[in-house]
């Protein structure tokens, strides 16, 4: 909050600290952990939005190509 305005907000898991909403212990495969009421509810206002531990189907993108180059760090030529 900042002057009675919401500026960010807490995830489940930093909010509730249980392994349901942190995909942790029992749940902490894609088979245990499953969206949740919060993160449903960022997930309909942020469609392509990762909102929670496993929403990789709706979320991260892939490529078909595995040529890949990544430089994090370029050096000056």
């Amino acid at each position: 909050m900042d002057s009675g305005s919401v500026v960010a907000c807490r995830s489940a898991c930093a909010a509730f600290k249980t392994p349901e909403f942190c995909c942790t212990g029992d749940h902490a495969t894609p088979q245990t952990c499953s969206p949740n009421k919060y993160s449903v509810m960022f997930k309909n206002a942020c469609p392509t939005a990762y909102s929670y531990a496993y929403d990789d189907a709706s979320s991260t993108r892939t490529c078909s190509g595995s040529d890949y180059l990544i430089t994090f760090c370029p050096t000056e030529s």
